[in-house]
């Protein structure tokens, strides 16, 4: 572990779970997350930045130096369904378009409470829908998110292969696959993660499902079908609340005999790629997730 790791946890256990602890309502939620970001966002040197659409809805579409033609990353922001944005993951998804040689295009889709429910899914699907329509195949679209964005990746995944358009791979970084919150790292971790406090779990829940079923796999993947799945490589921390969500959802889509790789990080916060420039562990963890991009789409190692 670096001593720049060993400051940042120090630094997330002390100001910002503190933090998180305090937020009430969505509206608080995104202004304080948003000026957390700021303080933390680098984006890489040569970043292009483009807004643009996908299916109507506001994106930014992101490219540093040379890109691989007909290939891309569709990449679904975290923040609990509740918070976050395209540009507050400038910097994770530009990081990854550098490495990778990848354009990555990150839409806005819709937040809880105010979006109906499912609308997340909903305007995944239809993103990576017009991406197709844009001439891109199914297999020359890699998906990807982080937290809640990487277990919505999940779910659009299931969605996918359900319907025979499986995308060329998947990526999770710490994804939130369980939304019943049944996994035992939620009590053996609770103290150790640096930077989510378990206790506001069921908050978050409450906005996003409003008394649906928490087992739906629109919410949680880890109940979802994947016939036929595509690679998929899940990052997490072996110290974070949400640590069994990643492990109980590789053994799931194992057992659709998908070519599940998981790498296992015991000292990092939860999305700790979401740091890169401040720690090298978050470089390291996008260095290993823009190659695997690079092979689920067929390419050659940059």
């Amino acid at each position: 572990m670096s001593i720049r790791l060993v400051f940042l946890n120090l630094w997330l256990r002390s100001i910002a779970k503190p933090m998180v602890r305090r937020f009430h309502g969505a509206a608080q939620t995104r202004r304080a997350t948003e000026r957390l970001a700021s303080w933390v966002v680098r984006e890489p040197t040569g970043l292009c930045r483009l807004p643009t659409k996908l299916a109507g809805r506001n994106a930014l579409s992101l490219r540093a130096g040379r890109s691989s033609v007909g290939r891309i990353i569709l990449y679904l922001h975290g923040g609990g369904y509740v918070t976050g944005s395209p540009w507050m993951y400038r910097g994770l998804a530009g990081r990854l378009a550098k490495l990778s040689g990848l354009e990555v295009v990150v839409p806005d889709y819709r937040l809880a409470p105010e979006a109906p429910v499912g609308a997340a899914l909903e305007d995944a699907t239809a993103a990576f829908d017009a991406l197709v329509e844009m001439g891109y195949n199914p297999n020359a679209i890699v998906i990807a998110g982080d937290s809640a964005g990487g277990g919505l990746t999940l779910a659009l995944l299931s969605v996918l292969c359900q319907r025979g358009t499986p995308p060329a791979g998947a990526i999770t970084f710490c994804p939130w696959t369980d939304l019943t919150c049944s996994g035992e790292s939620l009590r053996v971790n609770a103290a150790k993660d640096a930077m989510l406090p378990v206790e506001r779990l069921g908050d978050t829940c409450e906005m996003v499902l409003r008394g649906h079923d928490a087992a739906d796999p629109r919410f949680s993947p880890l109940f979802a079908e994947f016939p036929d799945p595509p690679p998929v490589l899940i990052q997490h921390s072996m110290g974070e609340i949400l640590s069994d969500d990643s492990l109980r959802m590789a053994e799931r889509l194992r057992s659709f005999d998908a070519d599940v790789t998981v790498q296992s990080w015991p000292n990092a916060p939860h999305v700790w790629q979401f740091f890169d420039g401040r720690v090298p562990e978050a470089r390291a963890a996008l260095e290993d997730a823009a190659a695997a991009a690079r092979r689920m789409l067929s390419l050659p190692p940059r």
